[in-house]
């Protein structure tokens, strides 16, 4: 009577996030902080009767505060993702990372020129915080299909048009718009990247 072997079992390994995989978690929640307050802030001490008076100065470190958590968070996810990828997604993050920079100087040209062009020195405050907001939507909108991220992709589809919408209801009404429907998005999108990293893991 022969012995019949039976393979050895395969060890069980702990799971791990999928290689180019980006754990937007905590930078939604930076920028989404920095929209609810900093925005927040703005809507609350400006127009004919505001609401509350602030020192001019808070509602700008809000916004700053945030949006520079949001950017490094931002910025080491994407750094812990491309550990061991491939050389053509180590390109392809690089390229969304300097579209970032294109962007944003884009939009200082533009900026710029439109408020020397027509005379309208208040009109970056009406600009900024939308064009903004349209850049970052429209570079989500990138990394979304780069990454095949539906979530990041919807995020930036929605910020894209709640920012540039804004824009029609003049000051305060889109700092309001931003606080509540920019923050708000940011806020849905943390708790609904959270169930979507639990299912790569």
């Amino acid at each position: 009577m022969t012995a019949i072997a039976l393979p050895a079992p395969i060890p069980a390994t702990p799971p791990t996030t999928r290689v180019g995989e980006v754990d937007n978690r905590a930078a939604y929640a930076g920028f989404g902080l920095a929209y609810a307050l900093g925005h927040g802030s703005t809507a609350i001490t400006t127009g004919p009767d505001p609401l509350v008076t602030l020192p001019g100065w808070l509602p700008t470190a809000l916004l700053g505060a945030g949006l520079a958590a949001g950017t490094a968070f931002a910025t080491l996810a994407a750094t812990r993702a491309q550990r061991g990828a491939g050389r053509s997604d180590v390109l392809s993050g690089r390229l969304l990372g300097l579209a970032w920079i294109s962007g944003f100087a884009a939009l200082f040209l533009a900026i710029t020129g439109l408020a020397g062009a027509l005379d309208a020195p208040g009109l970056p405050t009406m600009l900024w915080p939308a064009g903004s907001g349209f850049v970052v939507g429209m570079v989500y909108l990138a990394e979304g299909a780069a990454r095949r991220n539906v979530l990041h992709y919807a995020l930036g589809t929605w910020l894209a048009l709640v920012s540039t919408a804004a824009l029609l209801l003049g000051t305060p009404g889109l700092f309001w718009v931003l606080a509540v429907a920019g923050g708000g998005g940011y806020a849905v999108a943390t708790v609904l990247e959270h169930h979507r990293i639990a299912r790569t893991r």
